[in-house]
C-alpha cells in the first residue's frame, strides 16, 4: 500500500496536462478536488489514460485499469493513488509461464453439432486442461474445461429454479471475467438463449446507456438480466421499463444453487445466441445464430488460418461483441486452444500490455480493430515496447472497422524491431449477418492495397489501376476470398451481378448465414434478396478477392458523385489539433433546398474563438483537396461529442440525428440528475407492471374461488353417484365448467384415435397438477387414473378419486407397489381402460423425462393396445411447486394407437419407445432421456423371474 500522496502535488499533475492541453483556458480554470474531469476539465479517455501514467510516474504506483473509467474527480483520483500498489516490475520483465497445455481436439467435438456439446467433449477427453487464462491485472486465473462446465451447470441450476423455459432470452451485461464465460455456458446448459450486452463504461454515460439497452431488451423479450453488483441501480431502472424483465441476478448469486440433474441439450439449429448488431447505422438488431451457424463459421476460419491446438490465441476484445465473442473465445473453444484473455480496458489503458501478452505467453493469433492498431502506433514508444519479442504472432486479424492502408504500414514499419513481420497482417472482412467471419486472404501473405485512380470510380465506380501512384488515388486493402462453403456476388441496384472491378452491393449466402432479425419481420424481410443476403456494404471484387469501399447507407451524393465518409473523416483526423479518430462525415438533408448538405463533425480539445477558425479553414481546404468541393458545414465540438458504437465505430446515422436535433456540444447532465429523468420516465411503465402483478394475483385469486365454490358441489355428486359411468359424466361437467369460466380453452386434436370398444391403455406425458382435470373434460370412456398413494392422505379427495376409478400406487413400498400391479390387471381384463402418466411424475422444467416400464409391461402380457396422449400447455397455467395459476390453454393430442409386437420384455421396452417417440412428436420440448443413467440400464436390464 503506498501512502495518500499529498493533494497540491496531485492537482499540480492535473494543471500541468491541462495546460497542455487548454493553453487558452488552463488559466481561467479554477482545478480543485471536485473538478469533474470529463464535464469541468473536458479530459476525454484518451487524455485521462495520460493522466494516469503520469500519476503512476509520479508517485511510483501501479493504478488499476478500472480507475480510468470509474474516477470523476481529481477526489477519487487521490483515493485510488493511496489504496494502489508499489509498481512492480512489468510482465515483459517476468519468466516464461509454465505451459498449460493444449487440449487437442476429439472425434466428439469434430462431431458436435452445438456448442455444448464441443464444451462436453473436450471436459469429457480432458477436464484438468487449461482452456483460459484469463488475466485481471497482474494476475493469471486459469479456467479448465472441466471447471467451465461444472460453473456453468451451476449457473444453469439456478436459471431453472427460477422458471426458465427453453429459448427464454437471457440478458448478460457482463465486463470480462470468469463470471462472463461461466454464465453464458449456463444459460445454454439451462437451455436458454444468450444476449450479450455491454454494461456502461462510467456514470456520466448512463441516460444514453439506458435508452439503448432498454430497446434490446424488450426486443429481444428478455426475462432474467445477469450483471455486477454495481450496475444492480442501472439494472433496476432498466426492469421498470421493460415489462417482460423479471429476474435482476448478480454474480454474487449465480453459485449459491446446486446444479440440476440434467441439462436441455439444443439442437442444431437452435438459436445460439443473440448478437445486436452496433447499431453504427440506426437501431440495433438482433441476428439470430444457430449452433449450426457457429460451428459452420468456426470451421471455415479455422480451416483459412490452419489452426491447430499448438495455438495460442491473445485477446483483448470484448466479449460483447462477436469478434470477440466468436472468433476469440468460441473459435478457441473448438479448436482446443488456448487462449488468454484481459479486459478491454486494460488495453486502452496500457496498449503495450496486448503486446506483452503475446510476448509472454508466445500469443500466435490474436485480432484489433484498425483503431487498435492505431492505438499502439500513437501510444508506444521504444521505451515501452523494448524487450518485446513479437515474432510468435503469425496471423494479426484486423478488421470490425474499415481497414486504413497507412495504419498498416505505420505498424508494420513501427513494430519490426519486436519481430512483428508484414505477412502476419491479415485483413478480414465479416459481419454479424455471417455469424462473423465471411472473407479471409490466404495466411501469411500479408496484406495487399489496391491503389486505384480516384477521379475514374467516382465518375464510373470502376476500380482502375492508377497510371501514377503518387496522383489522385484511392487506397483500398484486400480482405481476401469468401471462406470455405460461402459466396460472395456484387450487384447493382437493380440486383445484377456486376463484373470485376466495378463497385457494388455486397451480398452473400451460406452455413453461416443468419436466418434473420429476432422479432423483426420488416428488417429480415429488407435483408433476403431470392437466397442471398444484403451485407449493407459497397464493394468490388479484382482477381477473386474482395475489396470494402464503404457502406451503402454512408455514402453522400454531391452534385452527382459519391462521397466516401471515412476517408475524408480519416484525412480530417490527421489535422493538428483535431482528436484522431473522432470526426463523423455525414450528409443532412437541406429542408430548404431538398438537397443533401456535406457535414464535417469532429472534435478538438481547443476552444478559443481564433484557434477553431483556423481549424475550420483547415478542414474545409482538406476537403477541397480531396474531393474537389468544400463541406456545406464544419462542427468542431469538444471531446466526448462524436458518438461511436461499443467497439469504436462512426455512429454516423446518430450524429445525424444529434446535429439535426441541435445535441453536439450539449453539456452533460449530472448523473443524478440522469437517475432522476430515468426514474421519473420509468413511473408509466412501472404502473403497467405493477396493474399486471395485480391482475395477476386478482385471477390466481379468481380461479381459486371458482374451485372452491364448484369444487364442493360436484364433490358432494360424485360422492353420491352409482357405478363409473356417472361420476365420470359428473366430473367432466365440472371440469368443464370451471375452465369456461377461468377461461381456460382445452383443444383436442385426435380424438378419432381413441378405440370405439374393447380396453385399452392410455399412456400421458406428465406437466401440472391439472392434466388429470384436462384428461377427465376431454376424454370419451371412462379410464382408471394411475395416481401416486401419497394422495390417499386426504380422506375427503380419496373419497372423489376411488368413486371415478383411480388406482393408487405405492412408489416407494415394493410389495405395495405389486400388489397395485396385479389390480391394474385384474381391472384391465375386466374391462377398464387404465390411464398411466408414464413418467411416472412431473417437474416444473420442460422436457420429457424417461418413461416407466409398468404400462407397457402389462400392454405385452395382455396383448392391449396403448394410445399416446400428448398434452401441451398447462405447465404455463399451473407449474409443478406453485399454487398461482395463470391464463392459458391446454391443449391434448391423441396419437394413432401402438399395438405391442410381442410378449416379452423386449417388447415392452420396443413398445415403451414407440409410444414415446410418438409423444415426443407432438410434445416440442426437449427429450431427456439421455441425461438419465437409469434409462439406458433400464433397457438392458432382464426383469424379476416373477415378471418374465
Amino acid at each position: 500500500m503506498h501512502p495518500t500522496p499529498p493533494p497540491a502535488e496531485l492537482l499540480t499533475i492535473v494543471s500541468r496536462l491541462m495546460a497542455e492541453l487548454h493553453p487558452e483556458a488552463a488559466s481561467r480554470l479554477d482545478i480543485t478536488l471536485d473538478s469533474r474531469l470529463d464535464r469541468d476539465l473536458g479530459l476525454d479517455s484518451l487524455a485521462r489514460m495520460e493522466l494516469l501514467a503520469r500519476l503512476e510516474q509520479a508517485f511510483a504506483v501501479r493504478l488499476p485499469e478500472k480507475v480510468l473509467a470509474a474516477a470523476e474527480t481529481p477526489r477519487d483520483l487521490l483515493r485510488h493513488l493511496g489504496a494502489a500498489p508499489t509498481a512492480t516490475a512489468t510482465v515483459a520483465a517476468m519468466g516464461r509461464p509454465a505451459d498449460f497445455g493444449p487440449a487437442g481436439p476429439t472425434a466428439e467435438v469434430h462431431a458436435a453439432e452445438t456448442l455444448v456439446e464441443v464444451l462436453e467433449g473436450h471436459a469429457a477427453a480432458h477436464p484438468e486442461a487449461v482452456h483460459l487464462l484469463v488475466l485481471q491485472g497482474e494476475e493469471e486465473r486459469p479456467v479448465s474445461y472441466g471447471e467451465l462446465r461444472e460453473k456453468a451447470r451451476q449457473v444453469a441450476g439456478l436459471l431453472q429454479s427460477l422458471a426458465l423455459e427453453p429459448g427464454d432470452t437471457v440478458a448478460i451485461m457482463l465486463p470480462t471475467g470468469i463470471d462472463y464465460f461461466f454464465c453464458f455456458f449456463g444459460v445454454l446448459y439451462a437451455g436458454g438463449v444468450p444476449v450479450p450486452l455491454y454494461p456502461p463504461a462510467r456514470p456520466s454515460q448512463i441516460e444514453e446507456h439506458l435508452r439503448r439497452h432498454r430497446k434490446i431488451l424488450a426486443n429481444a423479450g428478455a426475462r432474467i438480466l445477469i450483471t455486477v453488483p454495481e450496475v444492480r441501480t442501472v439494472a433496476l431502472l432498466l426492469q421498470s421499463q421493460v415489462p417482460l424483465l423479471e429476474q435482476i441476478l448478480t454474480t454474487a448469486d449465480l453459485y449459491r444453487h446446486e446444479r440440476t440433474s440434467f441439462a436441455l441439450p439444443p439442437a442444431a439449429t437452435a438459436t445460439a445466441f443473440l448478437q445486436y448488431t452496433s447499431g453504427s447505422t440506426g437501431d440495433p438488431k438482433g441476428v439470430i445464430l444457430s449452433h449450426a451457424n457457429l460451428l459452420a463459421n468456426i470451421r471455415a476460419m479455422g480451416q483459412v488460418c490452419a489452426v491447430t491446438a499448438a495455438d495460442v490465441f491473445v485477446s483483448w476484445l470484448p466479449l460483447y461483441h462477436d469478434m470477440g465473442l466468436i472468433g476469440a473465445w468460441l473459435g478457441s473453444l473448438y479448436h482446443g486452444c488456448r487462449l488468454v484473455v484481459m479486459p478491454p480496458l486494460a488495453f486502452i489503458a496500457r496498449p503495450e500490455r496486448w503486446l506483452l501478452a503475446i510476448d509472454r505467453y508466445r500469443g500466435t493469433l490474436s485480432a484489433a480493430p484498425n483503431f487498435g492498431y492505431d492505438l499502439c502506433c500513437a501510444r508506444l514508444d521504444d521505451t515501452l515496447t523494448a524487450g518485446i519479442d513479437l515474432s510468435s504472432w503469425r496471423l494479426a486479424f484486423n478488421g470490425a472497422e474499415p481497414v486504413i492502408p497507412a495504419t498498416l504500414r505505420r505498424f508494420e514499419q513501427q513494430f519490426a524491431r519486436c519481430g512483428f513481420t508484414a505477412t502476419a497482417m491479415t485483413p478480414v472482412y465479416g459481419l454479424a449477418e455471417a455469424s462473423v467471419g465471411l472473407a479471409f486472404p490466404p495466411r501469411g501473405r500479408g496484406a495487399v492495397i489496391d491503389r486505384i485512380d480516384r477521379d475514374t470510380f467516382l465518375a464510373s465506380g470502376t476500380a482502375v489501376t492508377a497510371p501514377d501512384p503518387q496522383g489522385k488515388v484511392f487506397e483500398f486493402v484486400s480482405c481476401g476470398r469468401p471462406l470455405p462453403g460461402h459466396q460472395i456476388r456484387i450487384v447493382d441496384d437493380g440486383g445484377r451481378e456486376l463484373p470485376d472491378r466495378r463497385e457494388g452491393r455486397l451480398q452473400f449466402k451460406g452455413p453461416s448465414a443468419t436466418s434473420g432479425y429476432y422479432r423483426n419481420p420488416d428488417k429480415t424481410r429488407e435483408l433476403f434478396h431470392e437466397g442471398w443476403l444484403d451485407s449493407g456494404d459497397l464493394a468490388y471484387i479484382a482477381g477473386g478477392e474482395v475489396y470494402l469501399t464503404s457502406r451503402v447507407k454512408d455514402i453522400i451524393i454531391r452534385g452527382g458523385r459519391n462521397v466516401y465518409p471515412h476517408e475524408l473523416e480519416d484525412a480530417v483526423s490527421g489535422i493538428a489539433g483535431i482528436r484522431r479518430a473522432c470526426t463523423a462525415v455525414f450528409g443532412s438533408k437541406d429542408p430548404k433546398t431538398g438537397t443533401e448538405k456535406l457535414i464535417v463533425l469532429t472534435e478538438s480539445r481547443k476552444r478559443h474563438v481564433d484557434e477553431l477558425e483556423k481549424l475550420r479553414r483547415h478542414v474545409n481546404a482538406v476537403t477541397v483537396d480531396l474531393l474537389g468541393m468544400a463541406p456545406d458545414e464544419v462542427v468542431i465540438a469538444p471531446p466526448g461529442s462524436v458518438l461511436k458504437t461499443s467497439s469504436g465505430k462512426i455512429r454516423r446515422a446518430a450524429n445525424r440525428h444529434l446535429y439535426e436535433t441541435g445535441g453536439i456540444g450539449r453539456r452533460k447532465t449530472a448523473v443524478w440528475l440522469q437517475l432522476l429523468r430515468m426514474g421519473i420516465s420509468s413511473l408509466r411503465p412501472l404502473a403497467v407492471r405493477t396493474w399486471r402483478r395485480i391482475g395477476a394475483s386478482l385471477y390466481a385469486g379468481w380461479c381459486w374461488l371458482v374451485l372452491a365454490l364448484t369444487g364442493g358441489l360436484w364433490w358432494g355428486l360424485i360422492v353420491c353417484s352409482p357405478g363409473l359411468e356417472t361420476p365420470w359424466r359428473l366430473a367432466r361437467s365440472g371440469v368443464r365448467l370451471v375452465a369456461m369460466l377461468t377461461g381456460i380453452r382445452i383443444t383436442v386434436a385426435g380424438s378419432e384415435n381413441f378405440p370405439a370398444a374393447g380396453t385399452f391403455i392410455a399412456a400421458c406425458n406428465h406437466m401440472s397438477y391439472l392434466d388429470s382435470l384436462v384428461l377427465t373434460a376431454i376424454l370419451p370412456r371412462p379410464c382408471s387414473f394411475v395416481a401416486k398413494a401419497e394422495l390417499k392422505r386426504n380422506p375427503a379427495l380419496r373419497l372423489a378419486l376411488e368413486r371415478l376409478g383411480t388406482i393408487f400406487v405405492d412408489r416407494f413400498d415394493v410389495e405395495r407397489g405389486l400388489e397395485a400391479v396385479e389390480q391394474i390387471a385384474a381391472d384391465a381384463e375386466r374391462g377398464t381402460n387404465p390411464l398411466f402418466f408414464a413418467e411416472g411424475t412431473l417437474q416444473r422444467m420442460p422436457g420429457l423425462l424417461p418413461f416407466q416400464m409398468g404400462a407397457f409391461v402389462l400392454a405385452v402380457r395382455r396383448q392391449l393396445p396403448v394410445v399416446p396422449i400428448t398434452i401441451r400447455g398447462t405447465r404455463n397455467i399451473l407449474r409443478g411447486g406453485s399454487w398461482f395459476p395463470r391464463r392459458g390453454r391446454a391443449e391434448v393430442t391423441v396419437g394413432a394407437v401402438v399395438h405391442p409386437a410381442g410378449d416379452d420384455w423386449q417388447a415392452a421396452v420396443d413398445l415403451r419407445g414407440r409410444v414415446r417417440t410418438e409423444i415426443l412428436r407432438h410434445l416440442a420440448e426437449p427429450d431427456l432421456a439421455g441425461e438419465y443413467t437409469s434409462l439406458r440400464q433400464m433397457d438392458i436390464a432382464q426383469p424379476p423371474a416373477e415378471d418374465r
